[in-house]
């Protein structure tokens, strides 16, 4: 059996080597994005002042003027006097994906970001799809990691040793200047792939869940989930109205969401599909973290707030279940451990990309040198 594993796991491993190379690479360099993209991000900051600032609709129509045929995403306003008004782009087909960044007094166009170009645009890429075209490449990625989740086990199952005396020999490294390299290099694949193979394990398996619906919703029923675990935008309670507003009820919310909760870091307002759909806000809680948002639907005509059916709502309200699902990227990036849980994915991510290269230089040297020899 222990042979039969090898010759999966040594084929599996040569198979899938270079995705997961490239993905755990780039994993690396995507784990401190943000605090890098902090250090030139100083166009987001303005001079504050004593006027209103600028509406949600107010500020869709001096976006939309730079972009008049691509679709809006959302507005996001930052809980801070300082702060720029960014108006997100996006669009699946085709791929489109930038930012406007208008000043919240005067309604200033102060710079327009790019997503889809730059080192981190890049990065993304290939940690999405190795850089092929999205339709294959996300398939490609999304195999590879499942298959890197049975390739982890299995080099559990084959580091085991047999006998109890010769497990100091895979905890350690007893190097001395006569051990080759054909040792070290062995040494490298099974001791540093022991330490680190259950935190690999929860980050391809966390990229898995994202990758694949059917796994969400697995690892949801298993939890004890009895919600929806999908996005749910809830429709109005009241009729549309004939006659047009005066001032759309939309353009209240973000003040009434300062009001409530005054502590947030920010409101990312999303602008209703159409007229019977509600308004919903995005209430980011705590700065570098996303499960703890609080997703808020309100009826575009009344304001009234609307419950969704879903997990994405309130988190006070949130069950064990629906906070697992929802911590699911956090985890995965490191970032439900702030700065620490950084670089613990960051050292992890780096060491998981020397895997396939050490094993692809064990499997060169058990075959190639023979026949040489």
């Amino acid at each position: 059996m222990r042979k039969k594993i090898l010759v999966l796991h040594k084929i599996l491993g040569l198979t899938t080597g270079i995705v997961v190379f490239v993905v755990a690479i780039t994993g690396c360099c995507w784990a401190f994005r943000d605090e890098i993209e902090s250090l030139y991000d100083d166009y987001k900051t303005v001079t504050p002042q004593e006027t209103a600032i600028l509406t949600p609709t107010q500020a869709r129509e001096i976006a939309q003027t730079v972009f008049p045929d691509n679709s809006i995403h959302g507005t996001l306003f930052k809980n801070s006097n300082d702060a720029a008004v960014e108006v997100i782009f996006y669009d699946a087909e085709p791929e489109f994906y930038q930012s406007v960044f208008l000043n919240p007094y005067s309604g200033e166009i102060i710079q327009v970001d790019d997503h889809m170009s730059g080192f981190f645009a890049f990065i993304l890429k290939g940690h999405m799809r190795i850089w092929l075209p999205k339709s294959i490449g996300e398939q490609v990625v999304r195999i590879s990691i499942l298959i890197f989740l049975f390739i982890i086990i299995s080099g559990i199952v084959l580091w085991w040793p047999k006998k109890r005396k010769n497990l100091k020999q895979r905890v350690t490294f007893d190097w001395k200047s006569t051990t080759r390299w054909k040792r070290k290099n062995f040494d490298l694949h099974t001791v540093i792939g022991f330490y680190i193979c259950w935190l690999a394990l929860i980050i391809a398996f966390t990229g898995s869940v994202i990758s694949y619906d059917w796994l969400k919703y697995v690892v949801y029923v298993s939890t004890g989930g009895d919600k929806v675990p999908a996005f749910i935008i809830p429709e109005n309670v009241s009729e549309t109205p004939k006659d047009a507003y005066a001032v759309l009820p939309m353009d209240n919310l973000i003040t009434k969401l300062k009001k409530e909760a005054p502590h947030a870091e920010s409101y990312e307002l999303h602008y209703p599909e159409s007229d019977s759909t509600s308004v919903y806000v995005e209430v980011s809680n705590t700065k570098g973290l996303y499960y703890d948002s609080d997703y808020r639907f309100f009826d575009q005509n009344t304001l009234e707030e609307i419950e969704t059916p879903a997990i994405f709502g309130k988190y006070k309200d949130a069950k064990f279940a629906d906070k697992v699902l929802r911590m699911n990227y956090d985890i995965h990036i490191g970032a439900i451990g702030g700065i620490v849980g950084k670089i613990i994915a960051f050292l992890v991510s780096l060491i998981v990309a020397t895997l396939p290269v050490t094993g692809v230089l064990l499997w060169y040297g058990r075959n190639y040198k023979k026949k040489k020899a």
